[in-house]
């Protein structure tokens, strides 16, 4: 269960980055090639470096689910990586979308559904692999319990 949300939100991700992430309000406002006013720019044409970890981000589940059915061992809980993959999506998402907005001028420019659904997207691997991760370690006794 834990890796169907995985991968649910490894597709929301993934399909995100194609919808509108920003917003445009007016004439003035300039972004990657998208201009005002009242247009939608995609989190493909607004992020010139950032989409290609994002995207590789919404692969995660998958290479997640490919080693869980393959059967494959590791030294760490199976998981893991991928909440560290989801936790670096979720930054760059925040950080494009709260912190950093692109183009100009940034008052006229405010996210739309797309950047929602990244987040969200971000928030379900990150789930979905801790759950896993959790499921995978054994419980380690105390000391000086048999």
């Amino acid at each position: 269960m834990a890796e169907v949300v995985a991968v649910i939100g490894g597709i929301l991700l993934g399909v995100s980055l194609f919808l509108g992430w920003y917003h445009l309000g007016n004439q003035y406002a300039a972004l990657q090639g998208c201009h005002g006013p009242n247009a939608d720019c995609s989190g493909w044409h607004a992020m010139k470096y950032l989409k290609f970890p994002v995207l590789i981000a919404a692969l995660a589940p998958l290479v997640l689910t490919w080693v869980i059915v393959a059967g494959h061992k590791f030294s760490w809980p199976r998981g893991e990586l991928t909440a560290v993959v989801a936790i670096c999506a979720l930054v760059l998402v925040v950080f494009r979308g709260i912190i950093d907005k692109p183009g100009t001028p940034q008052g006229e420019i405010s996210v739309s559904i797309g950047w929602f659904v990244a987040l969200l997207g971000g928030l379900l691997i990150f789930a979905g692999a801790i759950t896993r991760a959790h499921e995978s370690t054994t419980r380690k006794k105390p000391p000086g319990v048999l």
